[in-house]
């Protein structure tokens, strides 16, 4: 399907009700439905795509929202195309929406450069005010509020972590996409600095499809003692299935986002994205009532949840430490 008849589908209700949620279109409103843009960087059909949708419809008809009644939500899907990013951006602000929702780096920089008057509420942002988009976390000062994102010092963690699953990780490649990943040197930093503590060299896996992930993974699998940590960003969310399938085949641990690891990953110990969209309702909600993004503070997730592929570690012939089990908020058998 092309570009031009995909983004143009109606996206389908995955509540199990009848409501759909077109995906462009100029017509006028009835008089009181406030209308949504939401620019996300993943596919139509991708899992995190259509959760974090349910999820922020979910929240948004509890704040007295319901789509199709007295709100409208434009979607736009750029499958992880930089090229899109501008181009969907545009669609968006041109239909003159009264807030626009973005997720991820990428989309909420291509929003920004399309206005500085409509509200904009981002999602998944590690660094807004050094990316320039916010004053400061406290009073934003702008069109643009929303929910930050990890903390870099949390990829330390992930190194550790897959030390205790997998000891015999002596060498990891730390998979990312530059193009997509504006804060890969700060994760990459903190990578490397936990490395030289628990014996374990680094090596940067640059990647931008899944021919160039195929050559990564093989290169890592060269020689024993091979892992690998896929920095957060859209890219390793939508190639999750090719990196983890790869992984596996040449018997390599990954640690990556939670998505990662209900794909084939082995681990994970992330906040909930998904969550982190609905709570993204409330601050729609309180734009529509009339709250400046200005005022609004940048919220930042606090709870993190430890999730173990025991299938993928038995495949591995890894073993989890019982205490690990024990924890983990989440256990795929």
């Amino acid at each position: 399907m092309g570009v031009r008849s995909l983004r143009r589908r109606r996206f389908i209700a995955l509540l199990g009700g009848a409501a759909a949620w077109p995906l462009a279109g100029h017509a006028e409103q009835p008089e009181g439905v406030r209308r949504i843009g939401w620019l996300l960087p993943w596919m139509e059909n991708d899992p995190v795509a259509q959760s974090s949708v349910r999820a922020f419809v979910e929240a948004l008809r509890r704040f007295g929202w319901n789509d199709g009644r007295n709100i409208r939500i434009d979607y736009r899907f750029a499958a992880n195309d930089p090229r899109l990013f501008k181009t969907y951006a545009a669609e968006l602000v041109g239909l003159s929406p009264n807030a626009i929702i973005a997720s991820t780096p990428p989309t909420v920089m291509a929003v920004r450069q399309q206005t500085v008057t409509i509200p904009i509420v981002f999602v998944l942002v590690l660094d807004p005010v050094g990316l320039g988009l916010v004053q400061s976390l406290a009073r934003p000062g702008g069109n643009i509020t929303g929910f930050g994102a990890l903390d870099p010092p949390i990829m330390g963690k992930w190194l550790q972590l897959l030390k205790q699953v997998a000891p015999g990780v002596t060498r990891v490649a730390i998979v990312f996409n530059p193009d997509t990943s504006p804060y890969a040197p700060l994760f990459n930093h903190e990578i490397e600095a936990a490395a030289t503590i628990f014996g374990v060299t680094t090596t940067l896996a640059l990647v931008s499809n899944d021919a160039a992930i195929e050559e990564a993974v093989t290169a890592q699998a060269r020689e024993p003692g091979g892992g690998l940590i896929c920095v957060p960003d859209s890219f390793t969310i939508t190639h999750r299935v090719a990196i983890t399938a790869s992984a596996v085949r040449r018997g390599l641990p990954v640690i990556g986002l939670p998505d990662l690891v209900r794909a084939g990953g082995l681990m994970s110990y992330f906040y909930d994205p998904v969550d982190v969209h609905a709570q993204a309702a409330s601050y729609i909600d309180r734009i529509l009532s009339g709250a400046s993004p200005a005022d609004l503070p940048i919220q930042y997730p606090t709870k993190y949840s430890l999730i173990i592929n025991l299938k993928t570690a038995k495949a591995l012939g890894l073993t989890v430490p019982p205490a690990m089990l024990d924890v983990a908020d989440e256990v795929i058998e």
